[in-house]
């Protein structure tokens, strides 16, 4: 995995074509100046150093050289020291409800950013907890095992919308059984369960999954998203409609949300707009006993800048050996 630590550098890389353009254009203009003395074959043998195609290598060659010194700038980096790291704390699983409801609009700017975000926040104030992530609409899956490495899980929560599940509804009992089977066999006393959703349950029995889930010292907490009042579903084209052609709202069920999390063990938050409610759950959850988890992570990059420097420096001298020695001048020729 390649990572810029400077990204901001490689905007330099727009200039690349703007260097080709002015070229093309002056080189243009000076090609019509000197046709003026007469046949171009005449003047080629009157200036011997007059060369396009030798003009146009070097220019060439320097942009080159710039594209490869931006890309250096901006310090990229791979992740390929892996190291064993071992931390204390608790597991907690996340599912994220992902379907059409979660686009409803009684959140800035609507409930599936405005969760992403609080998750990603979330994560910033991890230290030693393992975190994993589960999707679900109609159906579930693991968007991202259990693990200590941060900067993956703010990787894939940039990565997910509501068609990251293909079929819908809102399998609330299904998304609580894959987290179930995500956990670590190293954990076995500090356990969680976070379901993040709207709580219109229209598939399973999510309140059997939170009982077999606490049967296996599973604590189970639940955050609902949405209003009781209800908010329409907008979708490509316009608001979703069902097919008598009435608009759907999507309302918060609450009642079903606190059955879970009561059969889980657990406890259930509304969430707001501005406090979405996994802070308290969390500091709930670091009140179980911590484990100690040995995981492999990525914990250095190694540096890649020097041999982009070193290939525009090659670059450089090669355009100078091909003769074209002032390209820069060319360009602010009369």
């Amino acid at each position: 995995m390649i990572y810029f630590a400077q990204a901001q550098y490689l905007l330099l890389l727009l200039l690349v074509p703007v260097f080709l353009i002015v070229y093309g254009v002056v080189q243009y203009g000076r090609t019509r100046r000197i046709r003026k003395f007469g046949e171009e074959t005449l003047v080629k043998q009157l200036m011997p150093s007059y060369s396009k195609t030798k003009g146009w290598v070097g220019m060439i060659l320097f942009s080159l050289a710039f594209m490869f010194f931006s890309i250096g700038l901006a310090r990229p980096q791979i992740g390929a020291k892996l190291k064993e790291h071992q931390s204390k704390g608790a597991e907690v699983m996340i599912a994220l409800d992902v379907s059409n409801s979660m686009l409803a609009q009684d959140y800035s700017p609507d409930r599936l950013q405005r969760a992403k975000l609080a998750i990603s926040r979330l994560v910033d104030k991890l230290n030693g907890d393992r975190i994993g992530l589960v999707l679900f609409a109609g159906t579930s899956f693991v968007q991202l095992p259990i693990t200590t490495d941060y900067v993956s899980a703010k990787m894939f929560l940039g990565n997910i919308s509501t068609e990251s599940v293909p079929v819908q509804g809102t399998a609330i009992g299904d998304a609580i059984n894959t987290c179930i089977k995500s956990f670590s066999a190293q954990s076995e006393n500090s356990r969680a369960i976070i379901v993040i959703t709207d709580g219109e349950n229209h598939e399973d029995n999510p309140v059997e999954a939170a009982k077999t889930a606490a049967s296996m010292g599973i604590s189970v907490y639940t955050i609902g998203v949405g209003s009781a009042q209800g908010q329409p579903i907008p979708m490509k084209g316009g608001l979703l409609k069902d097919s008598q052609g009435n608009i759907v709202v999507t309302k918060l069920d609450e009642a079903t949300l606190k059955e879970v999390a009561k059969a889980g063990n657990g406890a259930y938050v509304h969430a707001g707009n501005n406090e979405f409610g996994l802070n308290p759950v969390i500091d709930n959850i670091r009140k179980l006993n911590d484990e100690e988890f040995n995981s492999i992570v990525f914990e250095e990059y190694d540096e890649q800048y020097m041999y982009f420097f070193a290939i525009a420096l090659g670059l450089l001298v090669l355009q100078m050996l091909v003769g074209e020695r002032k390209i820069l001048r060319h360009i602010f020729d009369k």
